[in-house]
């Protein structure tokens, strides 16, 4: 009989995840959601979605277009607000023993601050992942994550009114996402997620209008995965805490490769539109694929690559 593989990962700060794999933020709705699919406590991890100090009701529809090889989206971070969020979502999720990583979105620094000190100390949350890149909304996040300066500054002060894990997700719509990523680390992010979505058109010829009512939106999907395989890579070799790997993940191979260039941890998102367990199947299969490979933690495959010299 073979030994199982050991699944568990450290991100820092004291937070063990049973396995790797964890949801992306605006992918997997509040988690109940998908309850009819996947067994949450299966997961590493879940991520909600963008969590701000006021419900939002997000863009005008159309908010979604596939495109080849992915998705445009611009939904807009429609949410229930935080305090909707810690009576009505966050319990049931506590029920069930689910990891929960609470994706935040702010304005300026007083929302992320006002959403973290709300979230400090609430039974069930594990982490907080602040969003700095979120390409489709008039204001907030996507700016601030394309300063570091602003990065930092957001950073420094959800740093000190938190004491939860701290993570920071990243914009790829940038020049230089090293300098970025340093920023947060500098500033006291435990872990850093990366890379959330491409900005993106989509223009209906036959009307010569663009298909979203926002006009641009976000580009997920097998389309983005080695633009954002290189942006982990380059990170991994800049800083010293944890990253979680995103972008186009759609198979077992897939969650290795991020792995390999430095990812200690991986998110799903935009395949759980074709299929809602896909998660849970692939920490499955990671399991498999360490197994057929002689591999016994997959803690030995990170940062693993070999590079030709």
């Amino acid at each position: 009989m073979s030994t199982p593989v050991n699944l568990e990962v450290d991100l820092g700060a004291g937070l063990i995840l049973r396995n790797p794999v964890l949801t992306a933020s605006g992918t997997f709705g509040y988690g109940l959601e998908f309850e009819p699919f996947v067994d949450l406590r299966r997961l590493g991890g879940i991520v909600v979605k963008g969590i701000s100090p006021r419900p939002r009701a997000g863009n005008p529809p159309p908010r979604l277009v596939e495109t080849p090889s992915g998705m445009l989206n611009a939904i807009g971070l429609q949410n229930v607000g935080v305090e909707r969020f810690i009576d009505d979502k966050l319990p049931p999720l506590r029920e069930r023993d689910a990891t929960v990583v609470v994706n935040v979105f702010g304005q300026g620094t007083e929302d992320y601050v006002a959403v973290a000190e709300a979230l400090d100390g609430k039974p069930g949350v594990a982490a907080l992942e602040l969003n700095l890149s979120c390409p489709n909304v008039a204001h907030g996040g996507f700016l601030i994550g394309k300063s570091p300066k602003a990065v930092a500054e957001v950073t420094a002060a959800v740093r000190r009114v938190s004491r939860l894990p701290l993570w920071v997700k990243l914009t790829p719509n940038v020049s230089e996402i090293v300098d970025i990523a340093a920023a947060a680390a500098d500033a006291g992010a435990d872990a850093l997620s990366l890379v959330n979505t491409y900005v993106g058109m989509v223009v209906d010829v036959e009307r010569r209008r663009p298909v979203l009512a926002n006009l641009t939106g976000g580009l997920s999907g097998p389309a983005i995965r080695p633009m954002a395989v290189a942006a982990v890579y380059q990170v991994a070799r800049a800083v010293k805490i944890p990253l979680i790997g995103m972008g186009g993940i759609v198979c077992v191979r897939d969650i290795v490769e991020f792995l390999l260039v430095g990812a200690s941890a991986v998110q799903v998102g935009t395949a759980s539109f074709n299929e809602p367990g896909i998660a849970a199947r692939l920490v499955d299969e990671l399991a498999a694929w360490c197994r057929d490979h002689g591999v016994d933690d997959v803690r030995e495959l990170v940062g693993a690559i070999e590079i030709p010299r």
